[in-house]
């Protein structure tokens, strides 16, 4: 018979049947099933069947949506792709499991590789980008290989317009990352980000702060009660060691070797993964004795035992009111300004360098291969003399340890 509405409407179970296929005998292969559901309710839907592969492969065409006519055509597109070699329920199978694999998906497992391979602080800061609602959570639910460049690049303008050129930047080169490693697990084909737009490169700062402004900052430390909080604390060991914010920010006691006479940065702490050890000196000593033990945390700085320090807006904020310093700064011109004070006052650039756990200059490429040294003398007296120039700014005395730089015989 030839499946019409009016034939397929009179259409019945046999008595000792429940799922019945009734074909066409104009079109082979498109037929019209009847299946007894719960409840004793009839269900009836049209399929397609065909031969794949040496095995009988069937397709659900439509339900009660399509009537015979529709049903028909959509029978005929998907046996004209069985002629050609092609295998339309293969493929439907195939696109449901990639339906699946969506982007915030694929981006979970992503990030329970990297776990094991990125340092803390790069871990959090990809996660942050990758996951986080201000990137790109228009384009979580999609499917990984249905995302191209035109789903992308609104998303990377509308970064830089809303968070900035460096964050834009940041979250495009994670993105791009991510699609780099799916390539390599088969999950994608091509790297979407590829092409997109790029953010305009900021002009890396050049503030470098006064003696001046240096000394002011350090009085300002002092609060109007004439005590110090954590943050002026944070502010005077950042000036004395040139470390990054973060570094003392999360300080710990653990860190510190058992006479308190050095401090070690782990690698895990440390931006470019390597770990190193500073001298603690009498100026840096005396304001670290200053902060008390917290039973139950390691942490120096900061309310959460597993954060370190956090305020910094608001401690930043207090200080340029007390301070007086005109021209905007950045709590990172610190690091600038002290290593190019150091040099200003003769200490040399290889321990500067070895101070602000740097390695360029003296030691790249093959030369730091061979050279191991840290330098552990030359960063003791280095650091001697960058405090006594403090004390000099500050006090408004003179200098009485003079760094005489090495010359040639």
């Amino acid at each position: 018979m030839k499946l019409t509405g009016k034939a397929v409407t009179g259409l019945t179970l046999p008595p000792d049947k429940t799922d019945v296929i009734f074909f066409d005998d104009e079109l082979p292969g498109f037929g019209y099933r009847l299946r007894q559901g719960a409840g004793g309710k009839m269900l009836r839907s049209w399929v397609v069947q065909y031969r794949r592969a040496g095995g009988t492969r069937r397709m659900l065409i439509g339900k009660g949506e399509l009537n015979a006519e529709q049903a028909r055509g959509e029978a005929k597109k998907a046996l004209a792709k069985v002629t050609m070699g092609l295998d339309p329920q293969g493929d439907r199978a195939s696109r449901r499991d990639a339906d699946r694999n969506t982007l915030r998906k694929a981006v979970d497992e992503f990030l329970a590789v990297k776990q094991r391979e990125l340092r803390p602080r790069s871990f959090v800061e990809t996660k942050r980008y990758l996951v986080g609602n201000q990137y790109f959570k228009s384009l979580h639910t999609m499917p990984l290989d249905t995302i191209t460049r035109r789903d992308i690049a609104p998303c990377i303008v509308r970064i830089a317009r809303e968070s900035g050129n460096p964050a834009a930047t940041q979250a495009r080169a994670k993105l791009s990352g991510f699609f780099a490693w799916a390539i390599t697990m088969g999950m994608a084909e091509a790297n979407p980000v590829i092409g997109t737009h790029e953010p305009a490169a900021n002009k890396p700062r050049e503030r470098v702060l006064s003696d001046v402004e240096l000394a002011a900052i350090w009085r300002a430390c002092v609060d109007e009660h004439g005590g110090i909080d954590e943050f002026g604390k944070i502010v005077r060991l950042l000036i004395l060691t040139g470390c990054r914010r973060q570094e003392i920010g999360g300080m710990q006691w653990g860190e510190f070797s058992p006479d308190g006479t050095s401090w070690t940065l782990p690698a895990a702490r440390s931006k470019n993964g390597r770990a190193y050890t500073l001298p603690v000196l009498p100026t840096m000593r005396a304001i670290i004795d200053t902060v008390p033990h917290m039973a139950g945390r390691d942490q120096l700085f900061g309310e959460r035992a597993d954060r370190g320090f956090t305020r910094w807006d608001l401690g930043k904020h207090e200080l340029d009111k007390r301070s007086g310093v005109a021209d905007e700064w950045h709590l990172h011109d610190i690091r600038r300004t002290v290593a190019t004070r150091m040099c200003d006052v003769g200490i040399m650039p290889h321990a500067v360098e070895e101070i602000l756990n740097h390695k360029s200059g003296h030691k790249r490429g093959v030369a730091g291969v061979y050279n191991r040294s840290v330098y552990e003398r030359e960063v003791r007296a280095a650091l001697a003399t960058w405090y006594d120039h403090i004390r000099a700014l500050v006090e408004g005395g003179e200098r009485v340890v003079v760094n005489f730089p090495q010359t040639a015989s």
